[in-house]
């Protein structure tokens, strides 16, 4: 007859833990949905750094020619430096931290592209064993860089599905994150001259 008694209570109680064991399953899923955002994103700055590194073997290579333009040299030179100096909290992202990291790396890609395009005039230059060993790593590296970006626009696109939907967004105060987007004029084709 006591057991009669409690039992709303037990049920209350009951009820009242199984809540409370869902809202943390909420958070802890939440929890790890920012932490693999953030985990691809270190791995777009690490590829990022790959590049930045074999950009420099890659100018002392080219400077072994000694009549070799300067000026598309001091390019690629300043697009790095400036590349390096954005960084990017991706706890706290906002699109337009994201554009300005992107714009930055874009310029890195701008002036590579005119480096190994002006290379084509230097015969011995593309004959070194040690130019050719750079450029198809910087190829490779450039190939790393999209499939870093992929993984990281795909980790956000499963926190903000998560983070986003109700009944996640009640007890959830996650912000939406941004995906990395393709510079302004990606769309149009390059054009190269020889």
């Amino acid at each position: 007859m006591n057991f009669r008694r409690f039992l709303p209570w037990i049920i209350v109680i009951g009820l009242i833990v199984i809540i409370a064991f869902w809202v943390i399953g909420i958070k802890n899923t939440g929890l790890q949905k920012n932490q693999a955002v953030n985990k691809e994103w270190g791995n777009v700055e690490t590829t990022y750094q790959r590049r930045n590194d074999l950009i420099g073997n890659l100018v002392n290579t080219v400077k072994g020619a000694a009549d070799f333009e300067k000026s598309t040299l001091t390019a690629v030179v300043e697009a790095r430096a400036k590349a390096t100096s954005v960084t990017i909290d991706p706890s706290n992202v906002t699109p337009e931290q994201l554009n300005a990291f992107n714009q930055a790396q874009s310029g890195v890609s701008s002036a590579l592209s005119r480096l190994l395009v002006t290379v084509e005039k230097y015969p011995d230059l593309k004959a070194n064993q040690n130019f050719l060993d750079l450029q198809r790593e910087l190829a490779s590296t450039e190939n790393q860089i999209l499939t870093a970006r992929t993984r990281f626009n795909e980790a956000v696109q499963d926190y903000n599905n998560y983070v986003l939907a109700t009944p996640q967004n009640w007890f959830l105060s996650y912000p939406e994150k941004p995906f990395f987007k393709s510079v302004a004029g990606a769309d149009k084709p390059v054009e190269v001259k020889f």
